[in-house]
């Protein structure tokens, strides 16, 4: 495994999964919905307070994906093995997050369809970005 590559990808997938993000959850759509459910969600400025350990919380994560896919292909793969793993933690992601906080939490389906479809798409550009970083 190395550790300068896996540095790499995991800093390019945090960058992609904030590009990323930053598209889909400043939508007119997306904004609309989580105001729907002020009792649940903090307001964008209360959430600047905060900001910076969801962005710890995220890089962590990336660094775990990256040495994961690391472990899985020591010597790098292409784009179709991190297509593979992205959907695999798009998965994941869909499973452990988005449909269980539509049950814990007090929100709509339009939301939770919305929160998967862009957590989705961030988890396999994450998954891509970290293959072709890695490989090097």
């Amino acid at each position: 495994m190395n550790l300068v590559r896996v540095g790499a990808a995991a800093i390019v997938a945090f960058l992609t999964y904030f590009i990323l993000g930053g598209v889909f959850f400043a939508s007119p759509a997306m904004r609309a919905e989580f105001t729907r459910f002020g009792a649940v969600y903090r307001t964008q400025q209360s959430m600047k307070s905060v900001m910076p350990i969801g962005m710890l919380g995220t890089l962590l994560s990336m660094v775990v994906l990256a040495v994961l896919f690391a472990m899985i292909h020591p010597l790098g793969a292409g784009v179709v093995a991190g297509i593979q793993f992205g959907v695999l933690i798009a998965l994941f992601g869909l499973g452990s997050f988005v449909l269980h906080n539509h049950v814990n939490l007090n929100i709509g389906a339009r939301l939770t369809t919305f929160q998967a479809l862009a957590y989705s798409v961030e988890w396999l550009a994450a998954g891509i970005v970290i293959s072709l970083v890695y490989r090097g």
